[in-house]
């Protein structure tokens, strides 16, 4: 005996949102009787963990067998609330592979089956069907000029003449289901490829030539193996295969001097032969350590090459066409950080980035990874062609799915049917209709979306015939009154299931999670905790392995003492709910623990004449500084080290008492970022060795914090009712939390509100200190004097010392000493 893995995801939105509450329940049944049955939990990406299964000896499934069946087959039932049960029968198992099925969850409404069956057939090697494949010879005058790849393809479930169902789907998922289907996943990888190109050239070759649309048809492809390719709905797939597909979706074969892709007929070469290449032949040519390429030009002449197309359907940003790793810059890596902290909000495990600034950096590299391995894609930090298509598509389908949820916020409240609609109507009832379609086609994949503009055209009545298809109802296209009825009734269930809890805080599971837990109920408060600490660095980041330990206590105890919480490490209903909520409450472009532009130095000198990222930086750094220094000039943010940075910098150099060559090196970086966080800040506290905390006043000048902090003591400002900043240990902090306990005055704490101009006395700390009496104001203050720059201070001017410049705590106007 063998063995082989199973993993299943569930899923709604075109993979939009996971379902994350759900029993999967693995069954092997025999002649009728279940012989074995096994229940499972999903994750918080809706992805069970990979469940080991028998099967039957890799070897049998390495030679033609058209009476033994080389797979063991296994069933599946899932079950989740406000969700109709899934039953999938003939799931395969193969040894060493791992079978992945991905299934797209369907609300529940009253007065239907509240169940889903799904059939998977035998693979396609062990049918006798004859082949009747038939294609276009080479031209050069179709109509599509140049080979791209769809978004969708259109697929007949039956022979041309039949009447059966057609269904969309995207076209990489529509590969990976025909290799799944036609070929076994433990062959030789080069034979693999060379099936894959095959099935990638003939689907293209029958969109290219529009070879069924030209016939009156509106699919674009069957799934009969006599004329087409073998497609099963809603089918697994196997791993392998589908990373090989993302790889390779774009490559098909051509035949030199012609543009089409290439009608590459192909059969299975042992039950049915044909002209072209045989499925099980390409076994025994990858056995001889043929390649790819060299088995398709021993079947189809050495004339014909592998193309790729840059061109891809539906893709917001085409590829770029290199390699993002660690270290890349440019504004590709700034679009895929945005991307990805955008998929986070559906998908926590996905670590937020900060900052989002296009520099390809470790935090980068942690979420890519994390990407890759939700979606089944190698999970190398790099991304390639197949990781920047999968991440466009699921921003894609996230950020739809969001604007539907929000644009069903304008509803009316209520809607009755408007009359018939047809092709030809306009207005807002035909805008109502589409939004209820397309809002129905996020969840019913055999529905396609529809751009919703208030009319109602060829494209708006084949989706409603779509959906009278699938919800058997007479397909003619005109919304009557049982159509827009049964219309409204199945968004309404989709919208009562969202109001249910799929946008909501996910429920508390019902016992605490404490040190010595286990499970996906752990691994999700880890990766909230860990998408938490990239902006409140007091918490340390943890790695989401579904196991409470020590550094997972750690965690959640800093977070309860940040947020007012009892700091037990125990996570509860409380902390449950307050992890969510801020959590959600995230935005991933703005950290409370660094500024903006502060980074390490990179361990680069800049010069003249160097241009990227960092210099853009640099320039942005030295207009902060600008603000506190106007010496140095506001610079125009190129990205180019020209004379002008060059410059500024000598004057920064100069004024800090750094040698002065205009050269960037860590002294003058690190000198810089400090005094960029000084300015950035603004804020003061006392100095402990001088103040005296039962005074009123004092003439201690106050001194700048810096930007690590550790938080003491927190309170509300009666006044500002401000959150965290940074402060320096020992500092109490305003904060919108109240207490956890009561605090005392103590000569040991300063006192600072980070925002509150003048902040008021605290009742429960010291009072804040005055402004120092000898300064003078470089501005008017807030009694409207003007002060003159006093005698001491011309005179350090004169001798060039490093100035002492501050911002009085009390009315925030500036004063030099």
């Amino acid at each position: 005996m063998g063995s082989g893995r199973l993993q299943v995801q569930l899923y709604i939105g075109r993979e939009a949102r996971p379902v994350t509450t759900a029993t999967v329940t693995i069954k092997k049944i025999a002649n009728g009787i279940t012989i074995a049955e096994s229940d499972f939990n999903v994750d918080i990406d809706g992805k069970t963990s990979y469940i080991k299964l028998e099967t039957k000896d890799k070897d049998l499934s390495l030679k033609p067998t058209k009476d033994l069946v080389p797979y063991e087959t296994y069933d599946i039932h899932v079950r989740s609330t406000g969700f109709k049960d899934i039953i999938v029968h003939g799931v395969e198992i193969f040894d060493g592979i791992t079978t992945l099925q991905k299934i797209a969850m369907i609300p529940s409404a009253k007065g239907v089956d509240n169940f889903e069956v799904i059939d998977i057939p035998k693979n396609a090697l062990l049918l006798d069907i004859p082949n009747r494949q038939v294609g276009p010879p080479p031209t050069s005058t179709y109509v599509l000029k140049e080979p791209y790849i769809p978004q969708y393809i259109t697929v007949h479930l039956g022979s041309p003449n039949s009447y059966a169902e057609d269904v969309t789907v995207p076209f990489i998922d529509y590969i990976k289901n025909v290799a799944s289907s036609e070929i076994y996943p433990t062959w030789p990888t080069e034979a693999l490829i060379s099936n894959i190109n095959c099935q990638v050239s003939f689907a293209l070759n029958r969109i290219y030539t529009e070879w069924y649309r030209n016939k009156g048809y509106s699919f674009q492809i069957t799934n009969s193996t006599a004329y087409d390719q073998y497609f099963v709905k809603n089918r697994d797939i196997f791993d392998n295969i589908s990373k090989i597909v993302d790889a390779l979706f774009n490559v098909y074969i051509g035949r030199i001097g012609f543009e089409e892709p290439l009608f590459a007929k192909y059969c299975n070469g042992s039950t049915v032969t044909c002209k072209g290449l045989s499925q099980w032949g390409t076994v025994d040519l990858a056995n001889q350590n043929y390649s790819a390429l060299e088995i398709l030009r021993h079947y189809y002449g050495n004339d014909i090459e592998l193309r790729r197309t840059s061109t891809v359907e539906g893709s917001l940003e085409s590829y770029p066409g290199e390699l993002l790793q660690l270290g890349k810059e440019g504004a590709d890596v700034e679009t895929i950080q945005i991307q990805l902290n955008r998929i986070s909000d559906n998908y926590p495990a996905i670590p937020k980035i900060y900052p989002v600034n296009g520099v390809f950096d470790e935090n980068t590299e942690k979420s890519v990874k994390a990407f890759q391995k939700i979606f089944n894609l190698t999970a190398d930090g790099i991304i390639g062609r197949a990781t920047w298509y999968k991440i466009s598509s699921i921003y894609v389908a996230v950020k739809s799915l969001a604007e539907l949820e929000s644009e069903g916020e304008q509803l009316p409240s209520t809607i009755t049917y408007p009359g018939i609609l047809k092709r030809g109507s306009t207005g807002e009832t035909v805008k109502q209709l589409q939004y209820f379609l397309s809002t129905i086609s996020a969840y019913y994949e055999d529905i396609s979306p529809v751009k919703i503009d208030g009319i109602f055209g060829i494209d708006t009545e084949n989706v409603v015939k779509d959906f009278q298809d699938a919800f058997d109802l007479q397909v003619d296209g005109i919304v009557g009154k049982k159509t827009w009825d049964k219309i409204y009734n199945t968004f309404k269930s989709i919208e009562s299931n969202l109001e249910e809890g799929i946008v909501k805080p996910p429920e508390y599971p019902g016992y605490v999670l404490k040190e010595g837990s286990k499970g996906y109920d752990v691994r999700r408060i880890q990766s909230y905790l860990s998408s938490i600490s990239y902006k409140y660095n007091v918490i340390p980041d943890i790695s989401a392995d579904g196991y409470f330990g020590p550094k997972t206590k750690a965690a959640v105890i800093a977070f309860q003492k940040y947020f007012g919480l009892y700091p037990d490490g125990i996570v509860g209903p409380a902390t449950w709910n307050m992890i969510f909520e801020v959590y959600s409450k995230l935005d991933s472009t703005n950290n409370v623990n660094t500024p903006k532009l502060y980074y390490e130095y990179p361990n680069i000198e800049f010069k003249i004449g160097d241009s990227g990222n960092w210099i853009k930086v640099l320039q942005e750094v030295l207009n902060i500084i600008h603000k506190d220094n106007s010496k140095i000039k506001p610079l125009i943010l190129d990205g180019e080290f020209g004379e002008k940075t060059r410059e500024n910098l000598v004057v920064f150099q100069l004024e800090d008492n750094l040698d002065a060559n205009g050269v960037v090196n860590k002294n003058t970086w690190d000198d810089m970022m400090e005094e960029y966080k000084n300015v950035y800040f603004g804020k003061y506290v006392v100095d402990d060795d001088n103040r005296d905390i039962n005074s009123d006043a004092s003439n201690t000048r106050p001194t700048l914090i810096g930007a690590d902090i550790e938080v003491q003591h927190a309170h509300s400002c009666p006044a500002c009712i401000q959150t965290p900043a940074n402060t320096t240990p020992n500092t109490y902090i305003y904060t919108s939390n109240p207490p956890i306990q009561e605090s005392k005055a103590s000569n040991e704490y300063n006192v600072v509100c980070p925002k509150c101009p003048e902040c008021p006395p605290c009742p429960q700390c010291p009072p804040c200190p005055p402004c120092p009496e000898h300064h003078h104001h470089k501005e008017k203050d807030i009694t409207e004097k003007k002060y003159k720059k006093c005698k001491d201070w011309k005179k350090k001017k004169k001798k060039k010392k490093k100035k002492h410049h501050h911002h009085c705590h009390n009315c925030g106007n500036c004063y030099y000493c």
